[in-house]
């Protein structure tokens, strides 16, 4: 199972762009703060605007905002948006592509796996990665240095 850089970036951008609200985020400054190349955001910010988790604002303080509410927002919503079925094997959306599908000994392993995949990443919103950013960020600042011992 591997989830490409789209949706690792994909999710960073929409923490980012979360982090920011109410305003407008520019593009330019998610993918400088994030060390996303530009160009490459810019083809992924296409499909989150497609999908609804991102809506443009134009004008002299434009960007991009969420599109939904980031408690509303899944991590499993953003990465089937981003990368189509995340099941590990074929047969699992389409069983009619293998003969063994009802009788084979590892269909029950890749279903569970697939369960727990999307179990985690369904039962995680962007409020929840938001909040761990902050989290992280908090600790950044209060990071504090051993107090000097009198010689």
């Amino acid at each position: 199972m591997w989830v490409s850089t789209k949706s690792q970036y994909g999710l960073r951008a929409l923490v980012e762009i979360g982090l920011r609200a109410p305003e407008a985020v520019p593009l330019k400054d998610v993918a400088e703060a994030q060390g996303i190349s530009q160009h490459y955001l810019e083809q992924i910010a296409a499909q989150l605007r497609r999908a609804g988790f991102i809506r443009s604002v134009r004008g002299a303080k434009g960007g991009y905002k969420l599109g939904k509410p980031p408690e509303k927002l899944t991590a499993l919503e953003v990465v089937e948006a981003l990368e189509g079925s995340l099941a590990p094997v074929t047969c699992l959306d389409d069983p009619e592509s293998c003969y063994h599908t009802g009788h084979c000994s590892t269909e029950a392993l890749w279903k569970r796996v697939d369960f727990a995949m999307r179990g985690v990443l369904g039962s995680t919103s962007l409020k929840d990665l938001i909040e761990q950013r902050r989290i992280i960020e908090a600790r950044k600042l209060v990071q504090i240095e051993p107090a000097e011992r009198p010689a």
